[in-house]
Order: structure tokens, then sequence, then C-alpha cells
């Protein structure tokens, strides 16, 4: 999940083909089930429901709170099988794996290009969700320290590594992402910011830029037409919601974000599948 992924979802309740952007604990849209189901993070890219929803009552609605909540009971159960090797997926759960897995090779691929990893740098994993990032990075010789918002998820990722041969390290602690403090060599937040309204994303940008002066490797939902027209027709679906909220991003204002904090962009990739769509940035610092 994350902090606040990730990940970026939203399952299509009808005999339209359920369309989505995810993660990832990590995120994109995605579809996790057929009718009857939402379902984005982050980086464990996620379950959504649409922000435009007209609210069925007056009562603000805690974006961190139903997020947590969420991936603590249904939401947890639904992605930790999907960010798992079970066969009990069905073809668009399978989807949404394959793109948070490419999203999650192509940062280790430019972890270990440069060494980093292998040298024993420290990295912190914003909403790492079941360690699918975290993980693989302890493998290659990193010190992780990994957080989500949910003790599920966070609680999964340390069984997990428990049970591999790390070459670094690896702890896990459940925090939101305005917690997390420190200084690491490489911040890392995967299908996350999905779970971040517009307005506060560049607040959440500027706070996790602030726990490295060298590295913030981060990926979103990026806001397009097309991709909004998606949304707004996965929040035109019929039947009660079971996912949280889905914000997406448009590239220039993260790009813009970064750079604010004196960060330029080195590299970007775009994952793509058929349920999952994610665009990846790894900013260094000037």
């Amino acid at each position: 999940v994350s902090g606040l992924h990730p990940p970026a979802l939203i399952m299509l309740r009808s005999v339209i083909p359920l369309v989505l952007l995810s993660l990832s604990s990590a995120s994109a849209f995605m579809a996790t089930s057929s009718i009857g189901s939402l379902a984005a993070r982050s980086g464990r890219t996620m379950a959504l429901r649409s922000a435009q929803r007209p609210a069925v009552s007056m009562q603000v609605v805690d974006d961190k709170t139903e997020v947590r909540e969420y991936f603590n009971s249904e939401g947890f159960n639904r992605w930790n099988k999907i960010y798992s090797e079970s066969e009990d997926v069905n073809k668009v759960q399978m989807f949404i794996r394959t793109g948070h897995q490419q999203t999650i090779d192509k940062v280790l691929g430019w972890v270990d290009s440069d060494g980093s990893a292998a040298s024993g740098a420290t990295f912190c994993d914003a909403g790492c969700g079941v360690g699918s990032l975290a993980i693989p990075l302890a493998q290659l010789g990193a010190n992780v320290k990994a957080s989500d918002i949910s003790s599920a998820m966070a609680d999964e990722a340390a069984r997990r590594a428990g049970e591999m041969d790390l070459k670094g390290s690896a702890t896990f602690e459940t925090a939101d992402l305005e917690s997390l403090s420190g200084s690491y060599d490489t911040v890392t937040c995967i299908d996350v910011l999905i779970h971040y309204p517009t307005e506060k994303m560049d607040d959440m940008v500027g706070h996790l830029c602030s726990l490295t002066d060298k590295r913030f490797i981060i990926s979103f939902a990026p806001f397009t037409p097309f991709y909004a027209a998606l949304k707004w027709v996965g929040s035109m679906a019929p039947g009660p919601s079971k996912a949280t909220r889905a914000y997406l991003h448009k590239e220039e204002d993260v790009v813009a974000s970064l750079q604010k904090r004196g960060f330029k962009v080195k590299r970007s990739e775009m994952t793509a599948t058929n349920f999952y769509f994610s665009r990846l940035l790894e900013a260094v610092k000037e």
C-alpha cells in the first residue's frame, strides 16, 4: 500500500471489461475481479474508487483512514494474493501482477546497474506493501528501511523477508509517509501517490525529497485525458464501493515538484499492461 499506496486502480462493475489504473503498495489503475468490485498502490497499486463520486453525506472522508482500514482488511487479502505467486488469481489480477512486477524490475535494473545496492547503500522504501521492492533490494545487498500505513502489509513483508537469504538488511514498520524521518542514499515510493489528491501531492513529494540528498525514485498513475476517461467510467459503475479513492497526477506537476526541491529527472519509464499504467521517474539531487 504505502504511507498512503501507490501504487492505482478502478474495478468496473459491469459487462464492460474491467478497466483501471493501479500500485504497490503500489499505483496505476487495476481491476481485481469481474463484475461487482472496484480494483490501484504502489507501488501496491490497488483497488480504488473514483475521487469524483458524490459523497453520500456531508462528512469529510479521511483518505488516510480509508486507506489504512482497507489495506488492513479485505484490501490486504486481495493484494497479498496478487503480489504473490498464487495461482488463485483471475486474468485481470494477473495483468496487474505483471505490470507491477515490470515496474519493480525497472527499479532493480537501475539500482543494479550503478552498484549502489551491492555496495550496501541505504534505502527508504515508503509504502512498501508486502515488500515487493524492499526484499529484492536487500537481496542485492542494500540496507533497507521499509514502511507501510497498513500493519497487515508491513507484517507480511517482514514475514516474507524472514524466509529469504538477504545479503543486506530489511526492517519493516507501520507508518504513514508524513511521519517518515532520517537520511538515506535513495528513497523509493512506488505506486503510492494514487492515494494523494493533487493538492497534497507537492507537500508529500517535498517531504520524501527531504529524506535524501542523492536520489529519489517514484512512480504514479499519470493523468491523461484517456486515463481520466477510464477513471470516470469506473466511477459510474453500479454497486457498492469496496475500495479507496484514486488520484491521477500530471507528470509535469510531479517533475515540477521534484525540481523545486533541487532534483532533476535522470531516467523515466512507462509501464502499461491492459489494466495497469504507471509512470516511473528516477530523480537525482543537482
